[in-house]
Parts: C-alpha cells; sequence; structure tokens
C-alpha cells in the first residue's frame, strides 16, 4: 500500500515497493460505478482510463485481495501494501465493459447490488448477476433493496427494505452477503445497528480513508473513483496513502440533525504517529473547501472547530500527514445533514 493474479508482477518492483518498512500499510478499497458512461461523470470512469489504473497497482506492487480473505487482510500481513476492489450498483457498463478485463486478469472484486433495480434498464438482470456469484473472483454484496436515501427513513421502513433484499438475495443467490454497502454511502448510527443486527459482518461507506485494524467494521472507508477523483496523477497519490489509526471519533453519530451542526469533532489518535503536529485536515463547511481550525488538546486528541454549518446534503472532513517515500497518512470523515 505477491500477487495471486495473473496479471504480469515485476517481483523485483514488489519487494522495492516494500522497502519503506512500514509497519502497517493498511487496506486501499476503491469504488467504482460506471464504465465507459461519459453522460454521467460523476460517477463514470473512461475504460482506458481504468485499464490504466489497474497498470498503476501492478507496477507499484500492490496486491488485490480476494473477499472471502477480507478480515485476514486487515488484521495480519500488514506489510503487504493491499487494494479491494468494490463495484456499486450492479450497472449494465460494468458488465459489458469492465467485467470482461477483469475476468481475463483474474482480478478479484465485490459487486454491490440493489435487488429492486435488478434487469431494469441499463441494470444487470439476475442471470448476469448470477454468472458472476458463480465465478471465484466474485463476491455479490448487498446494497439495499430499493436504493433510497434510507438514511432519512424510519428504523421499520429501513429494516423492511433490508430484510426484503436479503429474502431476494436467499432466493436467486441461495444466500445473503456478509458485505454491506449503504446507498450514497450514508447511515447513522440506527442505520448501522440495524445492518449489525441482520447478520452483516461488514459495511462501506463512501467516505475516504484506509481500512486497518482499528476502523468500525461497519463503518469502512472507501475511495470514490470517477472521471473527476480518478485522474491518474491523483490515483497513484490514492494508491500511496496509509492508515490513520485512532481509537476515537467524536461525534459517533453521523446522521446530523440541525441543533448539532456544526459539530464539534474530536479524533484521538493512537500514540505511536510520529509527527502527528504536522496534520492538515480540510472541511466542506459553507459549503466551501477549507483549512480547518485545529487544536491539540492533549499529544494524540486532535479538536477540529467547525466555524460554519455544513449545507447540503453531505458534510466532509479529510486529514492528512505527509510521510516518507510518497506515502500519506489519510482520514475522512462524511455527515449525513440532516434538515429534521
Amino acid at each position: 500500500m505477491i500477487f495471486i493474479i495473473t496479471i504480469s508482477c515485476d517481483y523485483s518492483k514488489l519487494f522495492a515497493s516494500n522497502s519503506n518498512n512500514f509497519e502497517d500499510y493498511g487496506l486501499i478499497s476503491i469504488m467504482y460505478h460506471r464504465f465507459n458512461e461519459s453522460k454521467y461523470p460523476s460517477t463514470n470512469i473512461q475504460l482506458e482510463v481504468f485499464k490504466d489504473q489497474l497498470k498503476i497497482i501492478n507496477e507499484e506492487g500492490i496486491k488485490f485481495i480476494h473477499p472471502k480473505d477480507f478480515l485476514k487482510n486487515i488484521t495480519s500481513d500488514k506489510t503487504i501494501r493491499k487494494v479491494l476492489l468494490t463495484i456499486d450498483d450492479g450497472l449494465l457498463s460494468f458488465y459489458n465493459n469492465a467485467w470482461p478485463i477483469l475476468k481475463e486478469k483474474k482480478i478479484p472484486f465485490i459487486l454491490f447490488v440493489s435487488t429492486r433495480e435488478v434487469g431494469s434498464y441499463n441494470y444487470m438482470n439476475w442471470d448476469q448477476i448470477i454468472e458472476l456469484h458463480n465465478s471465484e473472483l466474485v463476491e455479490i454484496g448487498n446494497h439495499s433493496h430499493s436504493h433510497e436515501y434510507l438514511v432519512d427513513e424510519s428504523f421499520e421502513v429501513v429494516k423492511a427494505d433490508i430484510m426484503k433484499s436479503i429474502e431476494i438475495f436467499k432466493n436467486k443467490l441461495g444466500r445473503n452477503s456478509h458485505f454491506f454497502s449503504y446507498p450514497f454511502g450514508e447511515y447513522s448510527l440506527e442505520f448501522k445497528k440495524i445492518i449489525k443486527e441482520l447478520g452483516f459482518k461488514y459495511a462501506f461507506g463512501q467516505h475516504s480513508g484506509v481500512i486497518d485494524d482499528t476502523k468500525d467494521l461497519w463503518e469502512l472507508p472507501r475511495f470514490p473513483i470517477n472521471e473527476k477523483y480518478g485522474e491518474l496523477s491523483r490515483f497513484k497519490t490514492l494508491m500511496k496513502t496509509l492508515p490513520f489509526k485512532y481509537t476515537k471519533i467524536v461525534p459517533k453519530e453521523r446522521y446530523l440533525i440541525k441543533s448539532k451542526n456544526p459539530p464539534n469533532i474530536l479524533i484521538e489518535f493512537e500514540n505511536n504517529i510520529k509527527n502527528l503536529n504536522k496534520i492538515n485536515c480540510f472541511s466542506n463547511e459553507g459549503n466551501k473547501w477549507r483549512n480547518s481550525n485545529t487544536l491539540f488538546l492533549e499529544n494524540n486528541i486532535l479538536e477540529i472547530k467547525i466555524a460554519e454549518k455544513f449545507i447540503g446534503e453531505r458534510g466532509r472532513v479529510n486529514c492528512s500527514l505527509k510521510e516518507k517515500n510518497g506515502f500519506w497518512r489519510w482520514l475522512g470523515i462524511q455527515f449525513v445533514v440532516s434538515e429534521r
């Protein structure tokens, strides 16, 4: 952040890439939606750019992990650079354009599908999903039934929606997945509680960051990749991100009601992070990205003072710390801004 896949791998590069001797590279998870659908640049990646991104991963000596080995790759083999590929929504452009490439190169991944949309215009049908399900490379993850803004709904509505998707998964695929992806990456403590109670072992948002053994397994970060944020120089930077380990973030609730907006954010980092005082944090408070006002209350407890309310659907905070040889520690926090 070796290869068990059939991408050509220069092992001299692999061992050279690990010469930085970081104790834990973590696991970088990246998220895609559409492939070669230029009409939707915010969720699309051009296929040639995607191929170049896979080439960068190969050249960096980064290992694609299989979802079945997900927990093992967080808790062990920490000095190996790793990436998890995820695709949300089950769109037809993925099946037609990206799946043949991943199948040829034997690259494992998770495909998250919303059961209501299966077979709709521009979406994969069940025959296509079952084809992928039968591949040793693929985990079909659950992405809810309706893909609505469920975080705004009542406990009963959310639970009924997820239970319906589970029922369809069992009927069509013989089992439900252990993996869940929150629609729009949005969740609350109540939503997370439902996902845990219904038996999911892992759940992904869309806040940026690197997975490690300090992360909540039902609030896992991913780097969204699209035409704007998938440009190759930025992608190379993403492939050199490291986990920012912490013991606690306050507030725990990511669903931000009006009376709690703006939030006062505290991050308690692990004690062994060097040069923590050189951290930089940015936020989109007031609907404008800016340097955050930060203060260390103790050596490893950072207070981020958000001066203006978060406006729009989501509030975001990103913190980074430069390491040696072009690597960066990265931590992202996403709030859902409620109208209540």
